[in-house]
């Protein structure tokens, strides 16, 4: 493999690319590292893989520790917390149901976006303002950093635990197939680009994703209890009103804006700059792009949101990816019913 070309702190950041720019760049370095790759196929693959990969099995099991962990804490803080607040606040049956999950993945998303934030904006870390300089001094088998491992260490156990809890503990919506393909997907790439030590760029991913997840959930909290007690609360309903117009900006900014100008131009074309015969370069963009295919996929239901607000379909905010509760339960339960997991019967879809 040729050598990585090594940079100092003292270099010029490179300007952020135009949308235009990163296509025209992106799109002709990928074809360009095509022509080139004159190997390309399963021996180069599993070359890779023995060279490149540095993946030690204790690393996996603290992994599948820390997602079990994950799920027995959030069993304990719905059962102990989450369940008797929805309580004491007399929230709406339905509203009750669905407190626990958006109240787990707010303080988690809350606690490592706010890690990776303190990392990229008030460490010594560079790759926010500075993106190609993820690749810079790129070598195989390099330390990981032990800030940005935990950060591995937290979203890939997270993950797992996401994959489990998407089936068997969430509400299950129109769009949680996806959800689960966004979950697998994300897991690889957190796996493989620690292995392959492109955890550098899987912080910025990190960063640049968790913000909107907050946001989501802090928004379905205050809609959850604008309306308990039976009355309506004002403050509640103007913070979620004012959650949803900046989640919806935050999901452009960040995902669609951001995302590709930081992250997949990188990638595409940056990384071969840096590392001209970098290993699984076309595994790692294909996963990327894939994970900005689902971004957009969701961005619809966004679309499809403020739609319904502007021409009055929709005088209530809420989520366009739930079912309908009527719809969703039968109408006369009998005794050989499976429970309902947040309001909602789990294998509707099944």
């Amino acid at each position: 493999m040729a050598a990585a070309t090594t940079t100092t702190g003292l270099e010029t950041p490179e300007p952020m690319p135009s949308y235009a720019q990163m296509l025209q760049r992106s799109w002709a370095s990928v074809l360009a590292a095509a022509r080139g790759c004159g190997d390309c196929g399963w021996g180069l693959a599993l070359r890779g893989l023995a060279e490149h990969a540095h993946l030690a099995a204790p690393e996996l099991l603290l992994a599948a520790l820390c997602a079990l962990g994950w799920t027995a804490l959030r069993s304990v803080a719905t059962a102990r917390l989450f369940r008797p607040l929805a309580k004491r606040c007399h929230l709406q049956p339905r509203d009750a149901a669905r407190l626990p999950e958006s109240a787990w993945k707010l303080l988690f998303y809350l606690g490592c976006w706010s890690y990776c934030a303190y990392l990229l904006l008030g460490a010594h870390y560079p790759f926010f303002h500075d993106p190609p300089s993820v690749f810079h001094d790129w070598r195989s088998g390099m330390a990981v950093p032990w800030d940005i491992a935990t950060a591995y260490l937290l979203q890939g156990s997270f993950y797992c635990h996401s994959i489990y809890a998407t089936v068997y503990m969430d509400t299950w919506r129109k769009d949680s197939v996806v959800m689960l393909v966004h979950h697998v997907v994300t897991l690889l790439l957190i796996a493989s680009s620690y292995a392959f030590r492109y955890h550098n760029v899987g912080l910025l991913v990190f960063f640049l994703h968790d913000v909107s997840d907050v946001q989501l959930e802090f928004t379905k909290l205050n809609i959850y209890f604008k309306a308990r007690g039976g009355a309506y609360h004002r403050l509640h309903g103007l913070v979620a009103n004012l959650g949803c117009l900046s989640f919806c900006f935050c999901w452009f900014w960040f995902r669609l804006y951001w995302f590709p100008l930081k992250v997949l131009y990188v990638t595409c074309h940056s990384s071969l700059r840096s590392v001209p015969d970098i290993p699984y370069y076309f595994f790692f963009n294909t996963l990327l792009l894939l994970l900005t295919v689902m971004n957009i996929y969701w961005f619809l239901y966004i679309v499809a949101f403020v739609a319904k607000v502007l021409t009055g379909q929709m005088r209530e905010l809420e989520d366009l990816r739930e079912y309908d509760t009527l719809e969703a339960q039968p109408a006369e339960p009998c005794k050989a019913e499976k429970p309902l997991r947040n309001g909602l019967v789990k294998d509707k879809l099944f």
